[in-house]
């Protein structure tokens, strides 16, 4: 650990502020012209028309009249001069400035919006800061831009001057609706500027990812006031870890220690998520064991860190211990949990965090209940997550997209379509995300016509261009189809440079249909893009022999050991009462290796009288020459007969392994499926396979 409590006694002040050393590439960015030194528009140079012109009153749709203008008179007298005299004054305007301010203050802030629109349209009343002050929060509560262009519009026709207070409310206000050209605007021509002004505008670079930038006004902050509170060194924390500027995080640290902050909430916690981004995750349990009090926030953070780095067991373990310390989880906590179960496969594990989801009175949460939606759908719970689903009182287009992406993944492609033109039926907005879940459902399901028409309509009912991954299902669909030529057309007619998914689809397409020439040129294709993927080299491999041109194949091997790639160990696993079991193939090392063995032989002698026959020696997808000896033996065959000894007769199983399901595998379970009765659902590296009475969700293409 680098960083210690005894080496920051003897920092001074002086050391602190020179302590800020940044790399050449920032220095680069603070020498450079200043970026916003060309902008062309200036606070009060700002041409506001009337605002009304632009503004549909909500009001007057609810029957609410404004006072109408009286008619000019054909002459002007000295009534109407004096008449036009008075129109100038100021009126008051205590009852509407008084309910906008109880609407803001309530959080009703639109219908707080929809009565200014009173003052907007008949203009000339004498509006104070509080309802000024009153109608800025409105605007951040919407996080409206157009309620912003509208508040600060009418703050300079009527000729407001903003106090200290008030130019730093309206900074914020811009700010927070994400207008930062305007809030930079704002900002440099401030004639007053203090420590809240200078966070408020840091605050929002880092926000929008703009951090050396952010570093830059840091500095500049800096040399004025030689003095930072705990947010904003909390802030420059955040921007050191979206730089991914560990040292730049150390020498904050160090500062946030000198100056007393070190063991602020949001210092802490700040501290938490940097060290994890930027890799040292043992600085991050260090800074996360320095908290005097651990804060939900704080425990989020660390959990989040060990899951960023892959330890889902240890993120998982220090979840039981936030739950053991009686600190209140929030919907932020369960969500991450069940993304951590869903990448362990546990389905157990998920189910206790989905009744401490409901017991903790998150049962209604958008964001966990769509977290639980995707799991139970990745993991071929699909009928859970159409129950989590249907009782969602609310539903993003994100929860659509999880159930419609679990329909299609466990091949019910044509209740995925359903699924998504219901969808567009409740005028729910579908996007990319959404396409390819939904193609991808057609795809898997070889839906031909449906997936082009769904395609087709992309950008012409719904104004999306598709992207690469839209192209590579509708090339799956076609050569699914055994057209490989249309295929191949798609391609060359693609609005961009063809991607590596694209390429491999066709590849795919090549090696199912045997065409080998096609796939030859797919294949060089994707050797370019990608010269160190083995998958792309196997396939390859795949179609020399299965045409019979074995002294190719041989090259494409030679290719393979001058390179020094070697295809991996592959394995297999399935959970068994809440415990993990994995297999390697042949492997020998489990305490039922015996009862697995007989097993298998037992279910390969039951399937052979429904046709079953190994096949020949073969080089497949991750499947390496050591476990071609073995085949009877693949992981697994020796998970599935694990779980069929160790399981209730009856209960489906769930197998997952980190390499696609061989050729021989894939038809030995789906004959298993059909002698035992079970459901059988195999998670490889490629897609889902759910075997049931002797058929898979895939039609046998992967």
């Amino acid at each position: 650990m680098e960083i210690s409590l005894a080496c920051y006694q003897s920092i001074s002040l002086d050391k602190i502020q020179n302590s800020f050393r940044f790399p050449s590439s920032i220095h680069e960015v603070f020498r450079a012209k200043p970026l916003f030194s060309d902008y062309c528009f200036r606070f009060n140079r700002r041409k506001c028309g009337n605002p009304c012109d632009k503004i549909k009153c909500f009001s007057l749709e609810q029957g609410l009249q404004p006072r109408r203008p009286k008619p000019k008179p054909s002459r002007n007298t000295d009534s109407d001069l004096k008449e036009t005299e008075e129109t100038h004054v100021k009126r008051p305007s205590v009852g509407i400035c008084s309910q906008i301010e109880k609407l803001a203050f309530c959080n009703r802030y639109r219908e707080a919006l929809e009565l200014f629109e009173i003052l907007e349209l008949e203009g000339g009343f004498d509006v104070g800061l509080s309802t000024y002050d009153a109608l800025v929060s409105a605007c951040i509560g919407l996080g409206s831009v157009r309620a912003v262009k509208r508040v600060f519009s009418y703050m300079i026709s009527n000729g407001f001057e903003p106090d200290q207070y008030m130019s730093n409310r309206v900074l914020l206000m811009h700010v927070k609706c994400g207008m930062m050209i305007d809030a930079r605007s704002l900002f440099d021509e401030m004639p007053e500027r203090n420590l809240v002004s200078w966070n408020t505008i840091i605050a929002g670079l880092v926000d929008v990812g703009d951090y050396f930038e952010a570093f830059r006004l840091f500095l500049l902050m800096w040399e004025e006031f030689s003095d930072c509170g705990s947010r904003t060194i909390a802030t420059m924390i955040r921007a050191s870890a979206g730089l991914e500027l560990i040292s730049v995080g150390r020498q904050l640290h160090s500062a946030a220690v000198k100056f007393g902050v070190g063991e602020d909430i949001f210092v802490s916690c700040a501290l938490i998520d940097m060290y994890s981004k930027c890799g040292s995750i043992e600085d991050a349990q260090w800074a996360f064991d320095e908290m005097p009090e651990k804060t939900t926030v704080g425990w989020n953070s660390i959990i989040a860190g060990y899951a960023l780095h892959g330890y889902s067991e240890e993120a998982l373990s220090m979840f039981y211990e936030m739950r053991d310390s009686g600190v209140k989880m929030d919907h932020f906590t369960f969500s991450m949990i069940i993304r951590i179960c869903s990448r362990l496969a546990s389905v157990e594990y998920a189910k206790q965090v989905h009744a401490g989801l409901i017991r903790h009175g998150f049962g209604l949460d958008i964001v966990a209940n769509t977290a639980l939606v995707d799991f139970y759908s990745k993991w071929g719970r699909v009928e859970d997550a159409k129950h989590v689903f249907d009782r969602m009182p609310c539903k993003n287009t994100i929860s659509w997209n999880a159930l419609i992406s679990g329909y299609g993944n466990h091949g019910r492609g044509a209740e995925a379509v359903e699924l998504f033109e219901q969808m567009l039926r409740e005028k729910m907005r579908p996007n990319h995300v959404t396409f390819l879940a939904v193609l991808s459902a057609c795809s898997h399901s070889r839906l031909f016509e449906r997936g082009w028409e769904i395609f087709q309509s992309m950008s012409r009912d719904h104004k999306i261009k598709p992207r690469a991954m839209h192209y590579a299902c509708m090339i799956e669909l076609l050569g699914q189809e055994g057209l490989l030529d249309e295929a191949f057309a798609l391609i060359r007619r693609a609005p961009f440079k063809p991607t590596a998914n694209m390429w491999a689809a066709l590849l795919t397409a090549s090696r199912v249909n045997v065409n080998l020439e096609l796939g030859k040129y797919a294949a060089e294709k994707l050797y370019g893009m990608e010269p160190e993927k083995l998958s792309n080299y196997v396939v390859l491999l795949n179609i020399y022999h299965q045409s019979g041109k074995l002294k190719e194949a041989a090259g494409v091997l030679q290719t393979l050991r001058r390179k020094g790639l070697r295809m991996l160990p592959v394995c297999s696993w399935i959970e068994v009462n809440k415990q993990s079991h994995v297999f390697l193939s042949g492997d020998k090392s489990h305490v039922q290796t015996n009862e697995i063995y007989e097993k298998v032989d037992s279910l390969v002698h039951e399937i052979s009288k429904h046709g079953y026959v190994p096949k020949e020696k073969t080089l497949l997808p991750d499947v390496d020459e050591q476990e071609q000896r073995i085949l009877l033996y693949h992981s697994e065959k020796l998970a599935v007969a694990f779980g069929l000894i160790n399981t209730m007769k009856g209960s489906p199983l769930q197998i997952v392994q980190n390499h696609r399901i061989c050729n021989d595998c894939h038809n030995a379970i789906k004959l298993i499926a059909l002698v035992t009765r079970r459901e059988i659902v195999v998670r490889d590296a490629s897609r889902f396979h759910h075997f049931k009475d002797g058929s898979c969700s895939c039609g046998d293409y992967w």
